[in-house]
């Protein structure tokens, strides 16, 4: 018998035990990718909602500068009294 006789079976193994590593390695991968994509979607919904409601805050910050009314006194009220 010579050497390549005795080593097939043990190539074709070690074959098969490459092919699980890689199947394995290939299945960690599309996993990764995928939590990758749902945290990249994640972040731009995040971004777009962060923009809108930051626009939404000045909106409503020029609405108060523009009702800027002066301060009125509250203590006129009938529990106070007249001074």
């Amino acid at each position: 018998m010579s050497f390549i006789e005795l080593a097939v079976p043990y190539l074709n193994l070690a074959l098969s035990e490459s092919f699980g590593i890689i199947n394995i390695l290939i299945i960690i991968f599309i996993f990764f990718g995928v939590l990758l994509l749902i945290v990249l979607r994640k972040s731009y919904l995040l971004n777009k909602e962060n923009e809108r409601l930051e626009a939404l805050n000045d909106k409503m910050n020029k609405e108060l500068d523009q009702d800027n009314k002066p301060y009125e006194d509250f203590t006129d009220g009938h529990m106070y009294g007249e001074k």
